[in-house]
């Protein structure tokens, strides 16, 4: 007689349904190709958890990225998911072209540091500056990890390099940049912080506008060493949390006990809520003047600030100050995509 063959036991939190009947591993992507250990990984679990959450349609998600160790990171999550790998430092031009042309995508871009900040700084200036509605995360681990470690422009004046060398140009700060243009959501975590990063991108897939994030995520290969600002150790021992949060999407109506003075609560358009318990410190995260000045603060402090920084959900959004049609552009009819020649005449003359 044959021995029975035991059935593998699929664990139960991967057999919890969301909202709409779905179960975690419905949001996973393809095995990750990077080095064990890397903070990007540990991004990507909080993305899938987040999506999962939210209950997001995962045919409705597009997913964007530029060139880099972060640039995998789309392969790696919402497997059903529409995704795009851009040239170098494009990515926020194509994502921009996909949110025009279906205003009802989830979208999101993964980006690093190099990615943004060096040959994608013009395009991600202006993507900020236009409210384009996506998520636009930046893995920042302050080196270039393909091209075996030189320093980005993210990279803190005076961390050592894996060969013991220097930096010795001051780093670019994405998120005090974000604040000043006005970017309507400004975050910052840490690849290590898995509950932080979970609240975060749970409220910035209730945005509507640009959510740009900023998480600190160790090189375990080329950036993990004494002396680097951007290794495990060092944000460990350097994070400062301006709040704790908690998130009630528009779909869970969970009333928690808030004592008086305790928390700040800001509502989101679709009708969810983010709640800011301090810590530490009475901080206002729709103040965009404190945001800044505790941004330059800690600058100095050699920390770094982690949580929602800046907050502004009444901003319009890119597609609403465009006023955008309804449907995607791809399921309009010629009728009404390629006007007749009178019509182009009647233009044109109004042009003389």
């Amino acid at each position: 007689m044959a021995p029975e063959i035991a059935t593998p036991q699929v664990p139960a939190e991967q057999r919890k349904q969301n909202r709409l009947g779905l179960i975690l591993p419905d949001y996973q992507g393809s095995a990750s190709t990077l080095c064990a250990g890397c903070g990007h990984d540990s991004i990507t679990n909080q993305i899938i958890r987040a999506y999962f959450e939210m209950g997001i349609p995962p045919h409705m998600v597009a997913k964007m990225s530029g060139i880099g160790c972060s640039s995998k990171t789309p392969a790696y999550f919402v497997n059903k998911g529409h995704g795009f790998n851009a040239v170098h430092g494009r990515m926020p031009a194509i994502a921009t072209g996909a949110v025009l042309g279906n205003k009802h995508l989830y979208t999101i871009g993964v980006s690093g540091d190099g990615d943004t900040a060096s040959i994608g700084m013009g395009q991600f200036v202006h993507l900020l500056h236009r409210n384009v509605p996506m998520i636009y995360i930046m893995e920042n681990n302050g080196v270039y990890g393909l091209t075996k470690g030189q320093f980005s422009a993210t990279a803190d004046l005076g961390s050592k390099s894996k060969w013991g060398k220097d930096n010795p140009a001051e780093p670019i700060d994405c998120c005090a940049m974000a604040v000043e243009l006005g970017c309507a959501f400004v975050a910052r975590s840490f690849s290590g912080d898995t509950k932080q990063m979970l609240a975060i991108f749970k409220a910035a897939l209730a945005h509507k506008g640009t959510a740009f994030i900023d998480i600190v995520s160790p090189c375990i290969t080329f950036n993990n060493h004494e002396g680097s600002t951007k290794s495990y150790k060092w944000a460990k021992d350097h994070e400062e949390q301006i709040h704790e949060i908690g998130f009630v999407p528009f779909f869970e109506q969970v009333e928690a006990e808030v004592k008086p003075g305790e928390t700040r609560e800001v509502q989101f358009q679709d009708g969810s809520r983010v709640r800011f318990k301090a810590v530490g410190k009475d901080y206002d995260p729709t103040n965009k003047e404190q945001a800044l000045s505790e941004l330059f603060k800690t600058q100095k402090e050699r920390s770094f600030l982690t949580g929602i920084l800046y907050l502004n959900p009444k901003q319009k959004d890119f597609c609403t100050e465009l006023d955008t049609v309804d449907p995607p552009l791809a399921t309009l009819p010629e009728s009404l995509t390629r006007p007749p020649k009178e019509v182009l005449e009647e233009v044109m003359e109004r042009l003389r």
